[in-house]
């Protein structure tokens, strides 16, 4: 938009209709007072102003225009017919103008001028767009390099534990078999299969997520009783962790289309997550059931709970809650991994939580084969 700044009205009407009928957007202010009041109001590209003006001339306008922050890039071509002096011209541009015009003015001239102002600014819009954009992907790979260099330091720690715990133990294990302590050897060999199980878990996480970024994750699809395979995640668990009382809540006899290896994936990690999250604890519930063509499971602790901000990036690549990550081991892409088996199944994951009462996360898929292909993401 234009703004045209003249004391004169028939000044102000004249060159108002000559910039419109060349399709420019107008708006006009009768003294320097009323232009300030509009600068601060709306934004211009550029103000023709005009200098011989009672109370406050342009001049003074410009000046007081410059230290405006939103408008002190606003380009101003000034008109004057009387201060045609140098001294005056050079004032104009001191004061902050890009072109003195000294009237009558010839109108072509000053359309010529107006059209350049305005391919420069769309020019300088655009390079400041591209500039953005530049920024933005600088700060985007900066954060990816920080995250990628996370998680190799996180994940070098997180399997050299085991591997050095699988170490130890078979050191242990040695001595005691020269001992014929088969007591002991025993003990050890159970805590390695321990560290081993966990290593293991690791190294299958690292895969799922290689091929989830490489698009190879494949996926078995096929109708199975959900019901049978949340029973079988729940008894698997329970032995191996008889400290929890795992409760399933409800049950469904109704078939599910999916890749039941994946779906108990996501059962079994919510599941150890909300024991490992719950320490303290000795009570996790499992709800089951379908409804209106969906199956829905949640898994609920009562342990240390997710703030709304954490809740938030919770199913993000790589996210660990900071002032938990070094109580608890993990490679922060479990949940990830998880969000995306829901979201190839057509599904929802999500999590319900309140800091030291507990979480729970939950996902909801269509039952059917044609509900989950029309969902897919």
């Amino acid at each position: 938009m234009i703004l045209i700044v003249d004391d004169r009205p028939e000044n102000l009407i004249s060159l108002q209709k000559v910039l419109q009928a060349h399709n420019f957007e107008v708006d006009t202010a009768s003294s320097g007072e009323d232009a300030l009041k509009k600068v601060l109001k709306n934004n211009y590209v550029l103000i023709i102003l005009d200098v011989q003006m009672p109370d406050m001339d342009g001049f003074e306008v410009a000046e007081a225009i410059s230290g405006f922050s939103k408008a002190k890039d606003t380009a101003i071509i000034f008109l004057s017919a009387v201060n045609t002096e140098l001294k005056f011209i050079t004032k104009g541009y001191l004061s902050g103008g890009l072109d003195y015009i000294t009237k009558p003015v010839d109108i072509n001239v000053l359309l010529l001028k107006i059209k350049t102002f305005y391919r420069i600014y769309e020019q300088s819009r655009k390079l400041n767009e591209v500039q953005e954009k530049l920024l933005e992907e600088i700060e985007f790979r900066k954060q990816a390099e920080n995250k990628k260099d996370e998680f190799i330091s996180i994940a070098s720690h997180e399997l050299k534990t085991p591997l050095t715990s699988v170490k130890g133990y078979i050191q242990l294990l040695q001595r005691s078999l020269n001992k014929d302590d088969k007591t002991m050897a025993q003990s050890h060999l159970a805590k390695a299969s321990v560290q081993l199980e966990k290593l293991n878990e690791l190294i299958v996480d690292l895969l799922d997520i290689s091929k989830i970024e490489s698009g190879k994750m494949k996926f078995n699809m096929q109708h199975f009783c959900a019901d049978n395979m949340v029973s079988n995640a729940i008894e698997m668990l329970q032995q191996s962790n008889p400290g929890f009382t795992i409760n399933k809540l409800g049950k469904t006899n109704e078939d599910v289309y999916g890749d039941e290896m994946r779906l108990e994936q996501v059962v079994i990690n919510f599941i150890t997550n909300a024991i490992k999250y719950a320490p303290g604890t000795n009570q996790v519930n499992v709800t089951i059931n379908i409804k209106d063509g969906s199956l829905y499971l949640a898994v609920k602790d009562f342990g240390i709970g997710i703030s709304k901000e954490q809740q938030a990036k919770i199913f993000d690549k790589f996210y660990r809650v900071e002032e938990h990550s070094n109580r608890f081991n993990g490679l922060g892409i479990g949940l990830y991994i998880c969000s995306e088996i829901i979201s190839r199944h057509g599904g929802k994951i999500g999590v319900n939580s309140v800091p030291d009462e507990g979480s729970e996360f939950y996902f909801i898929i269509p039952i059917t084969e044609e509900t989950a292909s029309n969902n897919q993401i």
